[in-house]
C-alpha cells in the first residue's frame, strides 16, 4: 500500500552518499525535526533524472530555502558509489542529501517501487516528491509513467 499523506515514513536503513564514502543512516533520523523536500528518481544518470529532476532541486535550493525548507533529499535505488559519483557530477554535494535505497527497501515500505525490469533495470523507485515535515508527509506527487510534471522542484515551490 502507498503512504498518504499524514502518515509517518517508515523506518529503515539506507546508505548515504558523502564526500567522505559510503554512510549508513536510519530514515527516521533523516527526517526528524526537518521539513524536506525529499524526491526519488527511478535511476540516477538516466536521462530526464540527471537533464532535470535533480539539476531542478540543486539550482532551486535557496528558493526552496526561503520558503521553510531545511533539506532536500534525493533518493534512488542505486548504491551509494552511484549516488556519490552523480552528486558528484551534478554539483549537489552542500545542497542535496544523496540517500542510496540500494536494495529498495525503503522504496518498498513506502509503496513506491516499480517493476523496471522491461528496461533492464530490475527494482526500481517511481518518480514522486514529497514534503515531508519531521518524518510526517504533507504532500505527495507521484508521476505517472514516463511523466515529470509533478515531482519537480518548480511544482513543489508552488506546493510550499
Amino acid at each position: 500500500m502507498t503512504i498518504a499523506k499524514g502518515e509517518r515514513l517508515p523506518d529503515v536503513q539506507v546508505m548515504l552518499a558523502s564526500e567522505n564514502g559510503p554512510e549508513a543512516a536510519q530514515t527516521a533520523d533523516i527526517f526528524a525535526g526537518k521539513k524536506t523536500a525529499f524526491f526519488a528518481v527511478p535511476g540516477a544518470f538516466t536521462p530526464t533524472c540527471s537533464a532535470k529532476h535533480l539539476p531542478g532541486f540543486v539550482e532551486k535550493k535557496e528558493l526552496l530555502d526561503a520558503k521553510g525548507v531545511d533539506q532536500i533529499v534525493c533518493m534512488s535505488v542505486n548504491d551509494a558509489f552511484v549516488m556519490d559519483a552523480w552528486a558528484k557530477d551534478q554539483n549537489a554535494y552542500g545542497k542535496v542529501v544523496m540517500v542510496a535505497d540500494g536494495n529498495g527497501d525503503f522504496t518498498q515500505a513506502l509503496g513506491l517501487a516499480m517493476d523496471g525490469k522491461g528496461f533492464g533495470m530490475g527494482l526500481r523507485s517511481k518518480r514522486f516528491s514529497m514534503i515531508v515535515d519531521d518524518g510526517v508527509v504533507e504532500e505527495l506527487n507521484v508521476e505517472e509513467g514516463g511523466a515529470f510534471e509533478v515531482s519537480s522542484a518548480d511544482y513543489m515551490l508552488g506546493q510550499l
